[in-house]
């Protein structure tokens, strides 16, 4: 079998016209048009694939055609004996939409991804008996034991051309990190001599592109000059289609009114992009009761239904996808507008997110609505950055004194979420001071340094990108030109098609009923709070004899709003910020408490209330206003009684929670006893939901019948 393609410089003019030929042929077969032309930069990129076996890096924007580079670079390929292409994809989306594209050339793709688990080992099977053009690997598989050492190693060996689609990722420079791309970097050390590799991405500026052009030199960092060195193909990243424009509204009822009359008046399919999980089902409700038929499409979406919602979009089935960024990369269709509905954290996110619009058209419409609470949004998931050195150290010595622990185990001795814990391990694991094994993970023993360097340069990096974003949001320049000078593209000129060029017009009338109508909506309070029902794993190593499923669990209760709701969601988030002082509910969150009781109507006959450090007046306030309305008694608190426990303790992650909460809180009882009564449980808000977890179990312990819990905010 074939493993390089030519030595570079060594094929003739006439190889190299009849390998152009080919390439035609292909082309026309993967897009079903015979009047069907490679562009120059396109056969630029094949030929120092397919005929010089070179690396290249391709930096065009969304809808260039960089799959078509990589599947007529495979066909050309494999008619040589070469053996299948890997394809490094992100996100599943953009793995079913190429394995589509493939198929209809009549190239054999299949994908190795955690949704397809049944299917691996036949997969691998068809991979070892010639039968697999192409196969798709979500980068995470890449940081799998089994598929790391098994078979990682032999497709590496194997395989006829490497790609890496979204190559920023690479980057830590690069807007959307992932630490299991970092893998790719020892993946591309390994890879034989004379196996060619594609890069592509649409959102890198020069800084990240000349950081992945190295990258994929590997350690023998290639001369520019040398023959056989890494192509760089930067393109305009001008979308002649798009027509952009930002409208600033002042309420959320406004924008949801404004939202649903401009969705109604495009021609065709579109995307509406939330910042969170919550506003996808929110937005997506509202926008059905008026009459439109779009669907929430979020990370949280199970996988068939992804795929399902997809199709009918493509397929124009749908007005709209209501979607979170999990809807994102390599997502092609034919698109008329693309709305967001709150700013990314950055313009070389945005633009991404614009660039599923405008495929397959010639105009397309993009609007951008901010709101308020973005930037709170931007900080928690700045939040979520790379650990504090103590807190990694930790990790390493817990590790090396434990042995192998699975990630839930380490939660019992490290105060981090689960996917922050996950993210930080796989760093350290392409570090090499742990190593992913089966069971779990194990401290190598290899030295390894902090590089707080690093990660001060890409948390200010993140800063940059955000007051960039604002910057766009105000900006009297052309926006496309904004955009295209935010990724250094040196040709970007005024596009003469955006609001600010005087070639969109968007209207700020809304229609005041419609405005009443969202108002009236989003005021309707109540959020179902669901009781925990299993332990955290593991509690046995700090002492807490609790395992499987809870017993004594409190009912399904009841909040006002989610912080990150529309509505009552900007009332929660104000009276919980660090600024806001302690006091009484304010009179708002009480009219809408009282009618959450009125629609929920539990059926109780006695209070308990969860003390707290930052909002004792707001807590005792909501009991006992609760009290006088329901005429039933306080008879009782889940009580402070370890101040050296912090507000807050563990909160990050279940386990360290439900061992700080023991310490702090214990039920004290001011009337009586609890046998055979049903208690309101009522706290200020719920983060983890184990204060409310352990408080009920207490009050089921002392005889109560039953828990209701009822809260003023959820956390998410």
């Amino acid at each position: 079998m074939e493993t390089s393609a030519q030595a570079f410089g060594t094929a003739t003019p006439e190889q190299r016209a009849a390998a152009r030929a080919a390439a035609e042929g292909h082309l026309r077969a993967l897009v079903g048009r015979d009047d069907a032309r490679l562009r120059e930069d396109q056969w630029s990129a094949i030929e120092a694939l397919a005929v010089d076996s070179r690396r290249a890096l391709v930096v065009q924007r969304t809808g260039w055609g960089k799959s078509a580079v990589y599947f007529v670079a495979t066909l050309l390929l494999r008619s040589r004996g070469a053996g299948p292409t890997v394809i490094v994809s992100p996100l599943l989306a953009l793995m079913r939409n190429q394995i589509a594209s493939a198929e209809r050339a009549g190239i054999r793709a299949v994908t190795i991804n955690s949704t397809n688990a049944d299917q691996w080992e036949p997969i691998h099977a068809a991979i070892n008996n010639g039968e697999v053009d192409v196969l798709l690997v979500s980068p995470e598989r890449l940081n799998n034991p089994g598929f790391r050492d098994e078979v990682l190693p032999r497709l590496a060996a194997t395989c006829g051309l490497l790609v890496v689609d979204e190559a920023h990722c690479i980057s830590d420079w690069g807007h959307d990190f992932r630490p299991d791309y970092r893998r790719i970097r020892t993946l591309l050390d390994e890879l034989p001599a004379g196996i060619p590799v594609l890069a592509t991405t649409a959102t890198a500026n020069e800084r990240v592109t000349g950081d992945v052009a190295e990258q994929l030199s590997g350690s023998r960092h290639l001369d520019a000059s040398a023959p056989n060195s890494v192509l760089v193909l930067r393109g305009t990243l001008d979308r002649e289609s798009l027509r952009l424009g930002v409208m600033k509204l002042r309420s959320v009822e406004q924008r949801l009114a404004w939202l649903a009359d401009f969705v109604a008046s495009q021609p065709g399919s579109g995307i509406i992009y939330c910042l969170t999980v919550a506003a996808t089902q929110e937005v997506s409700s509202y926008l059905r009761e008026r009459g439109l038929d779009v669907r929430p499409y979020s990370g949280q979406t199970e996988a068939e239904d992804r795929s399902r919602l997809e199709g009918a979009l493509v397929a124009g089935e749908l007005k709209g996808l209501v979607a979170t960024s999990a809807l994102g990369m390599g997502f092609d269709a034919t698109l008329s507008y693309v709305v967001n509905l709150g700013a990314p954290s950055s313009p070389v996110a945005y633009y991404q997110q614009v660039g599923r619009a405008g495929r397959g058209t010639d105009d397309a419409t993009v609007v951008l609505l901010p709101q308020p609470e973005d930037r709170d949004i931007w900080a928690y998931f700045a939040s979520l950055a790379f650990p504090p050195e103590q807190v990694v150290r930790q990790t390493l010595e817990v590790l090396a004194t434990q042995g192998t622990m699975s990630t839930a185990g380490l939660e019992t001795y490290v105060d981090l979420s689960r996917n922050r814990l996950e993210t930080m391990l796989k760093v350290l694991d392409v570090d090499g001071a742990v190593k992913r094994v089966k069971g779990g993970w194990e401290a190598t023993g290899q030295p390894w340094s902090y590089d707080a360097e690093r990660y001060a340069r890409v948390t200010e990096s993140r800063q940059r990108e955000q007051a960039a974003m604002l910057g766009y949001l105000d900006s009297p320049v052309c926006r496309m030109r904004y955009l295209r000078e935010q990724l250094d593209d040196a040709g970007a000129v005024d596009c003469g098609r955006c609001d600010n060029c005087g070639g969109l017009l968007l209207s700020t009338q809304v229609n005041e009923q419609f405005v009443q109508a969202a108002q009236e909506r989003l005021s309707r309070p109540g959020v179902a709070v669901e009781p925990r029902k299993m332990w955290p794993t593991a509690l046995a190593n700090m002492g807490i004899e609790l395992k499987g499923k809870i017993s004594g669990q409190a009912e399904e209760g009841r909040a006002v709003a989610r912080m990150t709701d529309l509505g009552h969601g900007q009332q929660v988030r104000e009276l919980f910020r660090d600024t806001t002082p302690d006091g009484p509910v304010p009179l708002p969150l009480v009219q809408a408490m009282i009618q959450v009781i009125q629609d929920w109507r539990p059926q109780v006959d006695c209070i308990v209330v969860v003390e707290s450090t930052r909002r004792g007046l707001l807590t005792a306030d909501l009991a006992n206003g609760l009290s006088r309305y329901l005429r039933i008694p306080v008879v009782g608190a889940f009580a402070l009684v370890d101040p050296d426990v912090v507000p807050g303790a563990g909160a990050t992650n279940s386990a360290q929670r439900v061992a700080a909460v023991r310490r702090r809180a214990r039920l004290i009882l001011d009337d009586g006893d609890l046998e055979g009564r049903r208690v309101l449980l009522v706290d200020d808000q719920v983060n983890t939901g184990w204060t409310l977890t352990l408080a009920a179990q207490q009050i089921r312990e002392a005889g109560a019948e039953a828990v209701m819990p009822l809260v003023l905010a959820v956390q998410a």
